[in-house]
């Protein structure tokens, strides 16, 4: 055991999510429990939802769901289609997948445009995809996929659709808050995003944004639905409350997620992000390791590397966590072992950042992948010392 210190009192979580949360998010969370029919919860509703609007770039409704992302995005198939309808999907990943499982669970018959992992989608293979086809009759998207390291341009892919009068649903769990998302400006129907990403709360709630297109469609729609019904909880939202029992706690701590998001500011949140992700990709180079994105598919949530024979993923993350309480995370089914995958999200900084890359030096060593010692750490310490001259941000 290399550390035994402040270190080993806690992990410091560079998983794609749940991720490091500031103490006040967590303390917010033993406050005393209210009445959640109540005017109290009303206002805290009210509250939240005035604060994602601008997060998602949009004047429309935002509601609220007691679950994990996953249940957003189940919620928003199932409430915007009907039986037998034919969806276009558009995965670059394994979530991007998950997707496409849920439209089938609910009877929808699904057109998958493939792209190879590691890459983004293409907006031309987008618009041929639509290209005289006007009765699809919706489009599943993924803005950000943590199970690649990729993230697609939205702009670009709302560009491709155009006019065409398919429902679009955008998984931005993992990509929302951490750059730019125009939900309006783009003519999206349906955003989903969740707690425990850019926001750096706990898991526990899905957030649901719907245009007023999307609300039409939803009107119209078919499939059965009891607990995931953006209807019903558009319904009960406009009175101050939920469907169910909320998780009051976490609204408790996604409140405060908000203020200090605010606080900090987009444009600060957007840079820490991105700066974070270009150290560590800087670092990878540097040690001798493949990026698993390609270079116009990078996210600034996760950064992917592919791991050459002879290094054993399992082993690397156990000692990291074991050792020296940094956890990241590994490939996914098919990617299980090839490559290891690190999150910018939470409260990390950029100390934090350099203490898991030299973590990660000395893991490379003990299992004899060649290096230049101090070279990742390096790597990355010079882009953040081109950032010098700018503000001191929140967290960095």
């Amino acid at each position: 055991m290399w550390y035994d210190g402040p270190a080993m009192q806690r992990h410091l979580l560079f998983i794609p999510g749940p991720v490091t949360c500031a103490q006040s998010v967590l303390e917010a969370m033993a406050k005393p429990l209210i009445d959640h029919r109540g005017p109290e919860f009303a206002a805290l509703l009210a509250r939240i939802e005035r604060g994602m609007r601008p997060i998602f770039g949009t004047r429309a409704d935002v509601v609220l769901l007691g679950g994990s992302g996953t249940a957003g995005l189940e919620a928003a198939i199932a409430s915007a289609f009907s039986p037998g309808q034919r969806v276009l999907a558009a995965p670059v990943g394994i979530f991007g997948k998950r997707l496409v499982n849920i439209a089938r669970s609910y009877g929808l018959d699904v057109a998958v445009i493939d792209t190879p992992y590691g890459h983004a989608l293409d907006p031309s293979a987008l618009a041929a995809a639509l290209a005289n086809d006007r009765d699809i009759a919706g489009i599943l998207l993924t803005h950000n996929e943590t199970s690649t390291g990729v993230q697609n341009d939205m702009a670009a892919l709302a560009a491709a659709i155009g006019d065409h009068p398919a429902t679009t649903i955008v998984d931005s769990v993992s990509g929302l808050g951490a750059s730019a998302f125009e939900m309006d400006a783009w003519n999206y129907d349906i955003v989903v995003s969740a707690t425990q990403k850019a926001l750096s709360v706990p898991p526990g709630i899905a957030m649901v944004a719907v245009s007023p297109r999307g609300w039409e469609r939803i009107a119209q729609a078919k499939n059965p639905r009891f607990y995931l019904d953006l209807a019903r909880a558009r319904e009960f939202a406009a009175q101050g409350q939920t469907p169910w029992t909320p998780p009051v706690s976490i609204a408790f701590a996604l409140d405060v997620g908000i203020e200090r998001y605010h606080a900090e500011g987009a444009p600060h949140v957007y840079a820490r992000h991105e700066r974070y992700a270009r150290a560590l990709r800087a670092a990878v180079g540097a040690l001798d390791l493949e990026l698993f994105s390609r270079p116009d598919a990078h996210s600034v949530t996760v950064v992917a590397l592919r791991l050459p024979d002879g290094l054993n993923a399992d082993a690397i993350r156990r000692a990291l966590r074991e050792e020296a309480g940094v956890v990241i995370g590994g490939g996914q089914q098919d990617l299980k072992g090839k490559i290891l995958r690190i999150g910018t999200m939470g409260e990390l900084t950029q100390t934090d950042i350099l203490g898991a890359i030299g973590a990660l030096e000395i893991v490379l060593l003990r299992q004899g992948h060649p290096l230049q010692v101090g070279s990742g750490v390096r790597a990355a310490l010079e882009i953040f010392l081109g950032k010098e001259a700018a503000p001191v941000l929140v967290g960095a």
